[in-house]
């Protein structure tokens, strides 16, 4: 049995992770509201946290969790954190890349002067070999 056609197992893992940070008694509702039927969401968030989502193998009814809500929420908390200080991350590396290239421009731009100005330089004699006068 797969666990949902149609959707990939990255997409079924930030569903079940975004449902899981929703507020107590708005649950239902957000679900209804993102069209997807409580059977099948049971199913991915099974697949998620107590199976095999990456093979797509769901636990049989009637194993006990391994995971309590409890746990469930804390483990999405925790998820949320890591989350925020990656997309920190991220930002803080984007802001240097784009430090980095206007460097990489405005040295670019230094370079092409030098060039300009060796370009309009006159081009030097060569010196005599005999000083004059010898």
């Amino acid at each position: 049995m797969t666990v949902s056609a149609g959707f990939t197992r990255e997409e079924i893992r930030e569903f079940v992770h975004a449902y899981e940070l929703q507020p107590h008694g708005c649950k239902g509702s957000w679900l209804a509201a993102q069209g997807v039927p409580y059977g099948r969401f049971k199913r991915w968030r099974a697949a998620v946290f107590e199976g095999d989502l990456e093979r797509g193998l769901v636990p049989r009814e009637g194993i006990p969790v391994t995971v309590h809500h409890s746990g469930r929420k804390r483990l999405e908390q925790q998820r949320a954190r890591e989350r925020q200080a990656q997309e920190a991350e991220v930002g803080r590396l984007r802001d240097r890349v784009r430090e980095l290239e206007a460097v990489n421009e405005a040295l670019g731009k230094a370079i092409g002067l030098l060039h300009q100005l060796s370009e309009q330089e006159p081009v030097a004699s060569p010196a005599p070999s005999d000083p004059p006068g010898s």
